[in-house]
């Protein structure tokens, strides 16, 4: 018997998303800007005490809210949690995004807003960063005055590492007089710039936040969305019952509760990150400015030799050619002795 399945033609349209090759464990991972260093013992210790019967039972969202919203200086009314950070990216196609509705990017970023732009039937309009990973910010204006439905702009930017400027976030928030503006700050913690002060005067911002990097639970998916509270009561209609699973909640609770392993691990990102883009540039090498836990660096010609040494050697970068050019990569800034080790093969090749 012949069946025909009815899919959707955007889902004929695209390409599966391919998630990151398996058997990884065991190895130097400096491609997905994870925490390398781990989650703080507090939230191990949250794990642990959880008992059969909470993992049997529906999670309760008030409390953990109420304390992670504490975290981010917001009411537990302007908190949305999420099934990590891309969930928080989904819910707003969910909500304004139809079937050839508008939306801009500026790439190189994050693939996922163009993946789920596809999956949802949008017209992608795309400006680009320069050579230099300047942000197209006039660009940016003009094209606000088409009224897409959503800007999205993760800032700092992942892969370039650069951060837009607080008053160029005005000047976008301000032109965005119908558009929903996604500032997508995964890495907010590693820049020190956060647009969440701003959300009770612009109704169109939201913020999108993730666990996965500076708190290190990647491995959980805890996420949020952050806005004035009447914007994001549009967002919850979007939104199944339980996104999010009782062990995220604990360790998530757990990890702000104990915050210092947090900003440890930040604060030693950022001096290690300093000092890796110094050793490259020692090495006559491009190291990118960044904003983030990981460098955007142009090994230029013996690019694709160090690539395949790295592979040889266990140490996982992500390779950025396609997309970038030949020689370039972005690089985690994982411990010392991780950056020590892609350093010494760095030097063993021609």
């Amino acid at each position: 018997m012949k069946i025909t399945l009815p899919v959707r033609k955007a889902i004929l349209k695209r390409q599966t998303y391919e998630a990151p090759a398996e058997g990884r464990w065991g190895k130097i991972r400096l491609d997905f800007n994870e925490n390398t260093t781990g989650c703080s013992k507090a939230a191990l210790r949250a794990l642990r005490k959880l008992s059969a019967k909470e993992l049997a039972l529906y999670p309760e969202y008030e409390t953990p809210t109420r304390i992670l919203a504490r975290y981010f200086g917001v009411k537990p009314a302007e908190l949305l949690l999420t099934n990590g950070g891309d969930d928080a990216l989904r819910v707003f196609f969910d909500t304004f995004v139809e079937p050839g509705s508008h939306i801009l990017i500026c790439e190189p970023t994050f693939p996922m807003y163009r993946y789920y732009a596809e999956i949802a039937g949008a017209q992608i309009e795309v400006l680009r960063y320069s050579r230099n990973m300047e942000f197209p910010l006039q660009a940016v204006l003009k094209a606000l005055r088409k009224k897409p439905r959503v800007f999205f702009l993760a800032n700092p930017n992942n892969p370039t590492g650069t951060l837009v400027d607080k008053r160029s976030i005005e000047k976008i928030l301000k032109a965005a007089t119908h558009t929903v503006v996604v500032l997508d700050e995964a890495y907010s913690d590693f820049s020190g710039f956060s647009g969440v002060p701003w959300i009770r005067r612009y109704p169109n911002l939201f913020i999108a936040k993730t666990f996965s990097k500076a708190a290190g639970l990647a491995g959980l998916r805890l996420g949020a969305v952050i806005s004035e509270q009447n914007s994001l009561a549009l967002v919850r209609r979007a939104m199944p019952p339980f996104p999010v699973n009782t062990a995220a909640l604990a360790a998530g609770v757990a990890a702000v509760q104990e915050r210092r392993t947090i900003d440890r691990y930040i604060r030693g990102t950022k001096l290690r990150r300093s000092w890796f883009a110094k050793e490259l540039e020692r090495r006559n090498l491009r190291a990118f400015p960044s904003a983030c836990n990981f460098l955007l660096a142009d090994f230029g010609a013996r690019g694709p030799a160090f690539f395949r040494r790295l592979t040889k050697h266990s140490i996982l970068i992500r390779e950025r050619s396609k997309d970038l050019g030949p020689g370039f990569a972005r690089i985690t800034i994982g411990t010392q002795a991780e950056l020590k080790s892609l350093l010494k093969i760095l030097d063993h090749t021609a």
